[in-house]
């Protein structure tokens, strides 16, 4: 199978193409990644050579560069997207042209050169909190932050050319990813790479707010598996079952670098933060024979280890862009 990885050079994207090339001797891969400030080719150096993988730079949003690199290809994985909530809060405009109008322009490609599968990589943020029980693939979406309604809008675009033009597509939507190579704005690499430098760990509100967490190598086999075996037309949750305050998540990963919580700041909560979110993951598990591997507390320990190990990589990611970010987004904040 020849597969198109767009956002490839992301966290979650790098990380499939690695388990693809690892797994399926036979497939090449595709990766087209624009490069914006999360997109980072070191993630995949240690794949460069693979003569089954190849990388274009460009955006989702070009016509040009989608035909070139979709008129081959067997399937289109998108995991392009801009994605991170507080960013999306503070600036909008470039969530809804990755994550819409970049849609459509796939879609567009997938129909015009036949391609056989489409795998729309979404979240569990397009279902808004719930604050008892898990939500299931059919519950009605609520999202509450521009980045959620930005996927949402590009999971509606998917699911009207299925009914318009019998398009091959799927859904997936996952629970928060954790594991190496992401990209440190998001809580567990901020933090722990925060913690390794001696430095506060932002904590909004109270800390209460709940989230489900998944080992990233436990997504990408889920992913793997609803691209060759998902049925057309399908949404498939993807969860890792473990429900974790963002304060337990932080005094976890202080714990592990033998820390205690004097580096620990409550600031001021985010606009619209969703309180809690579960999936229900019966689907997958019934219909394709999905389960998590990873358990939370072995996950948490090898992400610890990774970034510990890795100084390497996000020391000169946590300067330029990111210092920038970061000093408008928590100005009470020194670093």
């Amino acid at each position: 199978m020849r597969i198109v990885v767009t956002g490839g050079a992301g966290f979650i994207g790098s990380n499939f193409v690695r388990y693809v090339l690892g797994e399926h001797a036979a497939d090449e891969i595709v990766v087209l990644d624009k490069l914006t400030y999360a997109g980072n080719l070191d993630n995949l150096r240690d794949v460069a050579g693979d003569p089954r993988y190849s990388f274009v730079q460009g955006d989702i949003c070009d016509p040009a560069v989608v035909d070139r690199v979709a008129a081959h290809c067997d399937a289109i994985v998108n995991f392009a997207a801009e994605t991170h909530v507080d960013r999306s809060i503070s600036g909008p405009d470039d969530f809804i042209r990755t994550d819409v109008i970049g849609t459509h322009v796939l879609l567009e490609a997938v129909r015009a050169h036949g391609v056989g599968r489409f795998v729309q990589i979404s979240t569990d943020e397009v279902y808004g909190d719930i604050l008892a029980g898990a939500s299931v693939e059919t519950d009605a979406l609520r999202p509450s932050s521009p980045y959620s309604a930005s996927k949402a809008g590009g999971e509606l675009l998917v699911l009207a050319y299925r009914r318009t033009y019998e398009a091959p597509v799927v859904i997936t939507r996952s629970s928060n990813n954790y594991g190496p190579f992401q990209y440190p704005e998001k809580i567990v690499p901020l933090f722990v790479t925060n913690a390794l430098d001696g430095q506060p760990l932002p904590v909004y509100g109270d800390g209460r707010n709940v989230r489900d967490w998944i080992y990233v190598d436990d997504n990408c086999r889920a992913l793997d598996l609803v691209l060759r075996e998902g049925r057309d037309g399908e949404i498939y949750n993807v969860g890792g079952g473990n429900e974790v305050a963002n304060l337990d998540l932080t005094r976890g990963i202080l714990a592990e670098l033998g820390l205690g919580e004097e580096l620990v700041r409550y600031v001021t909560d985010r606009p619209g933060h969703d309180r809690r979110y579960a999936l229900d993951c019966g689907k997958l598990r019934t219909t394709l024979g999905w389960e998590p591997q990873v358990a939370f507390a072995e996950g948490l320990a090898r992400t610890v280890t990774w970034y510990a190990d890795h100084r390497d990589w996000w020391e000169k990611i946590k300067s330029g862009e990111w210092r920038r970010y970061y000093e408008r987004q928590y100005r009470d904040l020194a670093i």
